[in-house]
């Protein structure tokens, strides 16, 4: 089902709606109900939006979710810039977005869930561009992970010993289970105190 034409918009005709404020409220959606459990109907009760008020911005439901999934993960990456910006060590830097994990597995964030562990991973053995997607931004934080390590044992704050790419990959796997524990909210008492056990994988 189509919401519109996607050929260019006439100069000077405003949209109808805050574009920012509606891939939020897809994000929220999506990432409740998945891809595949979220309907058209839904999806435009979430976003307040008609087919009109989204003439040419979109084809379908696929283009709504491939922009809410860009959208959601440049937020993230801001969020954990913010969080990196005072972190002088490499063991810090970990720390921080261990612990930024976590925290989104708490609360109503928590039981909403990642959009990109959940919705987008359905999609991955079924669309060639959703999965090159998830697999950049995935190898991009591994790679981040095994810097930070790195500069751990230039610094001294991490083990000589402790292996960057096998540690880096352990850890990436510890954020993924971490927002897929938090969709229930039975374990949240549980997040940051498994956040300070698996860092000591680093001592």
């Amino acid at each position: 089902m189509n919401f519109g034409s996607t050929s260019p918009r006439p100069v000077g005709r405003p949209r109808e709606f805050d574009m920012n404020r509606a891939l939020d409220a897809a994000i929220r959606i999506f990432s409740e109900k998945g891809y595949h459990g979220t309907s058209i109907a839904e999806l435009k009760a979430e976003t307040g939006l008609t087919a009109g008020s989204i003439y040419k911005a979109f084809r379908d439901k696929r283009d709504v979710f491939v922009a809410a999934y860009d959208r959601y993960k440049q937020i993230r990456a801001d969020l954990l810039d913010q969080a990196l910006s005072s972190a002088s060590t490499g063991r810090e830097k970990i720390a921080r977005v261990v612990n930024s994990y976590a925290m989104s597995a708490c609360g109503e964030t928590g039981r909403r869930g990642c959009l990109a562990i959940g919705a987008a991973v359905e999609l991955v053995l079924s669309d060639a561009e959703i999965a090159d997607r998830v697999g950049e931004h995935n190898r991009k934080l591994v790679t981040r992970l095994e810097g930070f390590i790195r500069d751990g044992h230039v610094d001294g704050s991490i083990r000589k010993d402790v292996d960057p790419a096998g540690t880096a990959l352990a850890l990436f796997s510890y954020l993924q289970g971490v927002r897929i524990a938090g969709k229930t909210g039975e374990l949240e008492n549980h997040m940051l105190p498994s956040a300070e056990a698996v860092l000591r994988i680093l001592d």
